[in-house]
């Protein structure tokens, strides 16, 4: 099994994903344990003292003001973890809550946070044993971190709560960590603040993301390209040198994959209307570049900002090599908040546009000799009509979920904390903006290669036939008479949600964007 290090200097998209989708194990290095040391040290030092320091020796947030004896202090870590863990609403899924976890740790072992090596080790524990904390849909406004779900987590680590195990099935937390053989933590002074200060969730939620719009945009390229193909459209607006007197980054990699696509297309520039030739394509197929390219250039920029954070030790308060424990605003989600916002509105852009090329295409007027609704007997068939219903449908809930969670903050905690950044909520919309940006790529392309095989006596392009060969041989059908549609589109769903479009036409043209 793959084994993931977490050290002092932060971590890598790609190690949050291995934990979150592929179990990766985890271990802490030699470095983080005595980093780990070092800042324990100096929050027993400090807790020694009669002076009160935040988050070790006083109360929190609005309750700040009040000194807490010594012998109180470990009931107010276990307190704060408690009174925290306060989410309601549907389970969160496994992968969010584990890459919330991986986070976490990720942050502890920076050695910023004060944290005892024995706690972190036990948080790696959990994440080894398959052990899924229960944490609930709504509870985090994203500042002061994801704190109610963070809270679910830390309340699994005192053996508290209720947690998913191995097998997939919930249990009292307890019961699990002794059938892994894992103590249950007792927290002492900084710990329970440590664990919940954190921008973890709206970041994991960020990264995954990333890597499911990364393939996502790839197959809205594929299907673009596949539907210019089946309205008999032109190529000429996919030349390079078009593309580079806008350099645009992402413009022109959707260009050069669509151009990919189409290369030894039979179909395209085949115009039919012979007394009146099509000069351009409707702004649908011919700014597809131009709108997923923006998409991608988003994605780039929401990419750096989740690096950073990845490389972030995000906690209040902090403990400095220097001695010094200094509270600060870093655990705020803004900066992560704005690009899950961004990736919602580019979303819904793309997957306006798809839809747009799905309705010319179904559309008798506009589709240059296709059949209405490419139906097999129009007016007895019903053909496409409703699958492009349904598409409408998901575009529009999509351009709901694009209305941003950012510009919205609600004050909490007696006004002390009086603006919050949303984040958490921001990522959950994303994570079903994707999903349905999914189902509306798997409607063009059920109906673009349709359409494609209705063009009888011409050829579509080597990578074209490949799409075409892989869906089909996934259980999609071809054209015909009307049949049960739903199952057809979930299995174009499943086609596109997997990959394999992007395979089937990368083993003929090599690598695309």
């Amino acid at each position: 099994m793959h084994t993931v290090v977490v050290g002092t200097s932060g971590t890598t998209a790609e190690d949050v994903i291995a934990v979150a989708r592929g179990n990766a194990r985890v271990e802490l290095s030699g470095e983080a344990l005595d980093a780990l040391a070092r800042a324990r040290e100096i929050v027993d030092a400090l807790a020694a003292k009669p002076e009160p320091v935040y988050g070790v020796s006083t109360g929190f947030g609005a309750l700040a003001s009040r000194h807490i004896s010594p012998e109180l202090r470990a009931q107010l870590q276990r307190n704060i973890v408690r009174s925290h863990a306060a989410g309601m609403g549907p389970r969160v899924e496994r992968e969010v809550v584990r890459a919330l976890m991986f986070l976490r740790l990720k942050t502890v072992a920076s050695g910023y946070t004060g944290v005892r090596p024995s706690v972190a080790q036990t948080m790696a524990d959990v994440l080894n044993a398959g052990i899924t904390p229960v944490v609930h849909e709504y509870g985090s406004l994203g500042c002061s971190g994801d704190l109610a779900p963070l809270s679910h987590c830390a309340l699994t680590l005192m053996g508290e709560g209720d947690a998913e195990g191995p097998d997939g099935i919930v249990r009292p937390a307890g019961e699990l960590l002794a059938e892994a053989g894992i103590e249950p933590v007792e927290l002492r002074e900084k710990e329970g603040l440590a664990l919940l200060n954190g921008t973890d969730g709206m970041l994991g939620m960020l990264i995954m993301a990333l890597a499911d719009l990364g393939k996502l945009y790839t197959s809205a390229d594929i299907t673009a390209a596949l539907t210019l193909e089946a309205l008999l459209g032109t190529e000429k607006v996919l030349a390079p040198e078009l593309h580079a007197i806008r350099p645009h980054p992402g413009q022109g990699a959707s260009a050069a994959n669509m151009a990919a696509v189409l290369e030894g297309s039979g179909l395209v520039r085949h115009y039919q209307e012979e007394t009146a030739p099509r000069v351009q394509d409707a702004y649908s197929v011919r700014c597809a570049p131009q709108v997923a390219g923006a998409g991608r250039d988003t994605m780039a920029h929401a990419a750096l900002v989740a690096s950073r954070e990845l490389a972030s030790a995000v906690d209040n308060p902090v403990v400095l090599p220097d001695g010094r424990v200094e509270s600060n605003g870093n655990f705020h989600g803004a900066p992560v908040a704005y690009v899950l916002d961004f990736l919602a509105i580019a979303a819904a852009d793309l997957g306006s546009i798809a839809e747009r090329r799905t309705d010319r295409l179904l559309d008798k007027n506009r589709s240059h000799g296709l059949p209405p609704f490419l139906a097999d007997d129009a007016g007895v068939d019903s053909g496409l009509m409703i699958a492009q219903y349904t598409q409408a449908a998901l575009v529009s809930e999509m351009k709901r979920l694009a209305v941003p969670a950012s510009a919205d903050s609600i004050p909490s905690s007696a006004m002390q904390e009086d603006h919050v950044s949303m984040g958490w909520s921001g990522a959950r919309k994303l994570r079903i903006a994707i999903d349905n940006l999914t189902r509306i790529v798997a409607i063009e392309l059920y109906a673009a290669t349709r359409a494609i095989e209705l063009r009888h006596g011409l050829t579509p392009s080597p990578a074209s036939r490949a799409a075409i060969a892989a869906v089909r041989e996934a259980g999609v059908q071809g054209p015909g008479p009307d049949r049960f549609l739903a199952p057809d589109l979930a299995a174009a769903d499943a086609f596109v949600r997997s990959g394999a479009l992007v395979a089937a036409v990368e083993a003929v043209t090599g690598p695309l964007a």
